[in-house]
């Protein structure tokens, strides 16, 4: 049975809180994804904090070139969701694909040395909108 739910202070407004459709008779369906249809609990969409989906195309990746200690450097990429996306699974990949280490440091991917063309590339065939930034 739906819920009913107080809006106004002084009682004048209600709405109904439904979980599903057709709740609690045989035609009942669950609230699905509005990208892959699935039942919320099945889905694997990547979503943000608030619930959002959150595709790849919507997170602009940056990556720049930063000197360590000693002079050594370090390829940075910064502009990911660390909630919509699965930052030790990307990490674990570019590390292959830039045969170097690397780690995951203030929800940003850092990777040793110079690989900020092949980790271009890498980003783009993935989906997202990859840029070189900084110098």
């Amino acid at each position: 049975m739906p819920r009913a739910v107080l809006d106004a202070a002084d009682g004048s407004s209600y709405h109904f809180a439904m979980p599903g459709l057709f709740d609690g008779t045989p035609l009942e369906r669950p609230v699905t994804c509005e990208r892959c249809d699935r039942s919320l609990d099945a889905c694997e969409c990547p979503r943000d904090r608030g619930g959002a989906v959150l595709l790849p195309k919507s997170q602009p990746v940056r990556i720049s070139r930063e000197k360590r200690g000693k002079g050594k450097m370090v390829t940075v990429i910064s502009g990911l969701d660390p909630v919509a996306s699965n930052l030790d699974a990307l990490l674990s990949q570019l590390k292959s694909a830039c045969a170097a280490g690397g780690t995951i440091q203030n929800g940003k991917i850092e990777i040793q040395g110079d690989h900020r063309e092949r980790a271009m590339k890498f980003f783009q065939k993935l989906g997202y909108p990859a840029k070189l930034a900084g110098g």
